[in-house]
């Protein structure tokens, strides 16, 4: 090699250093994110994950980077997403329902992965224990299978009456609907009503389902805290008024476009959780280590002006027991 080559090689490769130094500088870790349900709908919830991840010392776009996965209420796109994140090599992945959890788990046993679940997580296999998950899983548990029966009660409270109640699930998530309707049966037993189960899984399904629970006039109804249901809360709630069907749902958003009355966590403290434990993870904390937090705080919020519409005086022991009151 000549001379003026080799000195024209060496300086190229010094150029070179410095900039390969700055990018492996300037990398930041990956967080992968799931969700069932779209953008659209959960960036209040997304924006408390980064508030917790901010929490923990990561902003995304200054020191992290985060891969969203959203199924937009597709349940069989799941694996195939969770898959995508696994590929792509990510460092942590938060998951905020039962669904996208499962899919995760599938797909990985080594990446470590946050969950946000409503289910109890020893049951299902994801962790060992609360205190010592054990494995590449720890999150929070939202406590919305144990507070079905709360929820059976609540009904019964509001519409004393009735010697039937209703429940609306979605078959695809069977992991959840399964334990919610075991829950649900249960309390309904001990209440001494039936419970008639309402499978729905598309809007067609929605408007069958509505129009079963008038011809077995099952009375009031309980919806599922399932995402496909959520994202269709405008047709439930609008369906409800048309049959004046008294209502309760897990989750405010229902209760706040008409819906009667919701019985729920306070979602925004779970996505707080996910994404303080996803930065914990990134600072090098091991899921085994980190115990599940359970949820904490929970909302009852009653909508006056659609009880008043439904005809139902709503007892004072709960409107004295609300979080909310909507006039």
């Amino acid at each position: 090699m000549k001379r003026r080559d080799f000195i024209t090689l060496i300086g190229a490769a010094a150029a070179a250093w410095p900039l390969a130094a700055r990018a492996q500088q300037s990398a930041v870790p990956v967080i992968g994110y799931m969700d069932t349900a779209s953008a659209s709908t959960t960036a209040h919830f997304v924006e408390a994950f980064r508030r917790g991840l901010s929490a923990a010392g990561y902003d995304e776009g200054r020191n992290v980077a985060i891969e969203y996965r959203w199924s937009d209420g597709d349940y069989d796109k799941l694996p195939a997403l969770a898959a995508e994140l696994v590929r792509r090599q990510v460092a942590v992945i938060a998951t905020i329902n039962t669904p996208t959890i499962l899919a995760a788990k599938a797909a990985t046993q080594t990446i470590p992965i946050i969950f946000g679940v409503g289910v109890d997580p020893i049951k299902f296999g994801l962790v060992a224990s609360l205190n010592h998950p054990g494995g590449n899983l720890t999150g929070v548990t939202q406590l919305n299978i144990e507070m079905e029966a709360k929820r059976v009660q609540l009904l019964h409270e509001l519409v004393p009456v009735a010697t039937s109640i209703a429940l609306l699930i979605n078959p695809t998530s069977p992991a959840y609907s399964e334990a919610a309707t075991e829950a649900a049966q249960s309390a309904a037993q001990i209440l001494g009503v039936r419970l008639l189960v309402l499978n729905a899984s598309t809007e067609e399904a929605i408007e069958a389902a509505f129009v079963t629970l008038v011809e077995e006039r099952a009375g009031p109804l309980l919806v599922s805290g399932d995402s496909f249901l959520v994202s269709k809360r405008d047709q439930i709630v609008a369906l409800a008024a048309r049959h004046a069907v008294p209502a309760l749902y897990h989750r405010r958003e229902f209760t706040t476009i008409g819906g009667l009355m919701s019985y729920g966590p306070s979602l925004p403290e779970v996505y707080y959780q996910v994404g303080d434990y996803t930065g914990r993870i990134l600072k090098g904390a091991k899921p085994a280590d980190l115990p599940v937090q359970q949820s904490t705080k929970f909302e009852l919020v009653i909508n006056a002006k659609t009880a008043k519409a439904l005809g139902i005086d709503v007892p004072p022991m709960l409107v004295a027991l609300a979080d909310e009151v909507i006039e």
